[in-house]
Parts: C-alpha cells; sequence; structure tokens
C-alpha cells in the first residue's frame, strides 16, 4: 500500500512564504526572521538602556507607581533625597511606603491613590527643600500607573530666605531715620521752631510727602517680609467685617473726594455673620484694594464697595471705573513689585506690592481673591472669607 506524501504547511508569519520550495528555502527564511527580531531585540535593550541611563543620571528625584500603586523603580537621585535603598522599598505598596519615616513627608503629600500634585513643597531632613509633582501614565484609556518627580529648591529657597532678612534688616534700619525726618519736618510745618516763609512751608510739605511715601514703601517691604516668613496673622478675634469696611471707607473719602471720585459703600440689608479675622491686616488688605481704585479712576469716575454673603463665606466686592488693566498683564497683576504699563502713567508713584500684600492676607485667612476687568472700562475684585464654621476646619492646619 502506497503511502501518500503529507504537505508542509509554511506558517502564515513567514512574509515570503509563497516562493519557498524547500526545506533549505524555509531554513533560510526562518534565519532572516529571527536575525530581524535579534535586531529588533537589541534596539529595544538600546532604548531601554538609554531610558535607564538618564533616569539614573537625571538631578531631579523619579519615583515611579504601577497601576497598583505599588512601587516599580526609584532612581539614585531620589534615593539619595530621602536616604533609603531601592532595593528596601520596590515592589511595595503605598500604604507599606508610608512606614518609612523618611518617605512619610512624601506620602502625606501624594495621599494613598496618588493624588494629582504640582509644584509643591516638601521639607525632607533638616536642610533638605523639594519640589513635588505628579504625572498620571496612561496607555490610552487604561492607567499604567503614576510618576512622581522631586526637584531641589533648596539653594532657591536659601537665596530666598537670605534676601528677606537682608530686606527685614534693610527696612528696621531706614524706619529709625525716616522716623526721626519725619517728627523734624512736622515741627517746621507746625512752627514749633519759629515761623517760616509760606514759600518754605510750602517746599517742606513737600519734603514731609516724599517721607510719608518713604515710610509706606518700608512698611510694605516689611510686611511682604513676614508674609513670606509665615509670620503675618497675629490676633485673630471673632467678629463683623462690615465695620471694618465702612472705616476703610471713611478713612479714604478725603482722598477720594481730592481727586473728585465718588467712593460709596452699599450695606447689607439684614444682619451679617461674624468672621474670624486679624482685624489690623485685614484692613490693610482692604485699604490696598481701595487706594488702587480711587488711584487709576479719572475724574468723576466712581469707585463702589459692596458687601454680601452666602452661606459659607462673606463677600466683598470692589468696583471701580478707572483705567483697567491690559489683558496680556493680568496674569501678573498680584505678583510682587509689578504694575500694569498703563498706570505707571497715570500714577508714577506705587511700589507694586499693594496687590500682592492684599492677597496673601486674605489668603492667609482661608479667603478667595479674584478679579475682572476691561482695559478703559474698570476693574472689579471680589473677595471672599469663611463664616466662622468653616473657618475652625482651616484653623486646625496651623
Amino acid at each position: 500500500m502506497a503511502l501518500k506524501k503529507k504537505k508542509i504547511k509554511i506558517p502564515a508569519l513567514i512574509p515570503s512564504a509563497k516562493g519557498i520550495k524547500s526545506v533549505e528555502d524555509f531554513r533560510s527564511a526562518l534565519l532572516n526572521i529571527l536575525e530581524d527580531v535579534e535586531q529588533e531585540r537589541k534596539r529595544a535593550e538600546e532604548e531601554k538602556n538609554k531610558t535607564l541611563s538618564i533616569i539614573t543620571n537625571l538631578s531631579d528625584g523619579l519615583l515611579v507607581f504601577d497601576k497598583e500603586n505599588k512601587l516599580s523603580l526609584i532612581n539614585p537621585q531620589a534615593e539619595l533625597f530621602f536616604d533609603i535603598r531601592a532595593k528596601d522599598i520596590i515592589g511595595r505598596p503605598i500604604l507599606e511606603l508610608a512606614t518609612f519615616p523618611a518617605l512619610a513627608p512624601l506620602i502625606s503629600l501624594i495621599g494613598e491613590g496618588i493624588k494629582a500634585v504640582f509644584r509643591k513643597e516638601l521639607s525632607v531632613k533638616e536642610s533638605v527643600v523639594l519640589e513635588a509633582s505628579t504625572i498620571t501614565m496612561a496607555d490610552r484609556e487604561e492607567g499604567l500607573g503614576a510618576l512622581v518627580i522631586l526637584h531641589d529648591i533648596t539653594r532657591e529657597k536659601t537665596t530666598e530666605r537670605i534676601k528677606s532678612e537682608f530686606v527685614s534688616l534693610a527696612a528696621h534700619q531706614l524706619r529709625t531715620p525716616l522716623s526721626a525726618i519725619k517728627w523734624a519736618l512736622k515741627m517746621l510745618i507746625d512752627g514749633d521752631l519759629g515761623q517760616l516763609l509760606p514759600e518754605q512751608i510750602e517746599i517742606i510739605k513737600k519734603t514731609y510727602q516724599s517721607n510719608e511715601r518713604m515710610v509706606d514703601l518700608i512698611n510694605d517691604l516689611l510686611d511682604v517680609t513676614r508674609i513670606e516668613e509665615g509670620k503675618y496673622l497675629f490676633k485673630l478675634i471673632l467678629t463683623e467685617i462690615e465695620p471694618i469696611l465702612q472705616f476703610a471707607v471713611n478713612s479714604y473719602q478725603e482722598e477720594a473726594e481730592k481727586r473728585k471720585v465718588i467712593l460709596e459703600f452699599n450695606k447689607p440689608q439684614k444682619m451679617m455673620p461674624k468672621v474670624l479675622v486679624d482685624v489690623e491686616k485685614i484692613r490693610i488688605a482692604i485699604q490696598n484694594l481701595i487706594d488702587n481704585a480711587i488711584k487709576y479712576t479719572p475724574q468723576k469716575g466712581r469707585v463702589t464697595v459692596s458687601l454680601n454673603y452666602g452661606k459659607k463665606e462673606i463677600g466683598v466686592a470692589i468696583k471701580d471705573t478707572g483705567v483697567g488693566i491690559p489683558e496680556d498683564q493680568k496674569a501678573r497683576i498680584f505678583s510682587k513689585f509689578f504694575r500694569g504699563s498703563n498706570v505707571i502713567k497715570v500714577e508714577t508713584d506705587g511700589s507694586g506690592l499693594g496687590l500682592f500684600i492684599a492677597k496673601n492676607i486674605i489668603e492667609a485667612h482661608g479667603g478667595k481673591i479674584r478679579f475682572e476687568s476691561e482695559e478703559g472700562k474698570g476693574t472689579t475684585f471680589y473677595f471672599s472669607l469663611p463664616i466662622e464654621e468653616e473657618f475652625a476646619e482651616f484653623l486646625k492646619e496651623f
């Protein structure tokens, strides 16, 4: 009985299967495929080595977590930051990492689920300050894990501290002679040292006003230093905000009349709940906002201060019909020493610190500040302060 020859089926994965007529051809094709696979493997290996080399030599610290929030990679710089070895923590879930004292501040910042964090300061060791950010890694819609980036900002923070200390020292040293000059000029104006001619008094008054501007600048610089040191709120009391606003409006009525600007206060119809504030500091914030509104509003313009409240917060609005803020400069409006190009033409004097101070005071109280503005039509600044029950939770952080 004759045996039938079995046909050999060539796998579809061989691209040149149609041209194969013998086992030798098949062998040759298979070797070509294996050679291609080996080349691709080498390329992949090279890319992997390049990536690992970059990660290893990166000056920033990197921690990679898989989709189950287990640590899969930590680079040498991160090991150095936390004074910890990779072999002791690789493969551990994030909850276990929290048991390591060196890593506890980081885990507390990013949370068990590795929440979104962007450039948040983190103190590790005694003299090392890091800036932490998290990035979610995903392939299309599938989550692959998270990347934690740690940037060393110790040098920047040290420089900032030295600068603040210098500004504080210089401001305190300048305050004493300026106070003495103010006292001497006041005596001359009041005639305590003998009667002066009207022309002489006028010149001395201008000198007195210039000295006052210097004193205000020194006070602003000291306020900024205290803000940066985190030592700004001293006497928090539970009080009503309306009398504080009324005092600020009354204190600027004379200045408004002098500039021929209408300054009004829209009081609420209902009784307002109390807020927990440092009265002196919140008054400074309000005065800075009103001062700016009056300065940059032309004659016959109007500045309106309004007060309202909701279930959780008290809201204040300070609206003017002034020069407004240019669109391309709105992002910088709360920066230190920044003054809009249009306001410099209106008022040459100014430190550019008023809004920076106001923002930091309001946020230190757990409040928020924002603004709406159109160049040539005016600006409205809005800020809110939490009502006492809400603020009690905020205070627990301090």
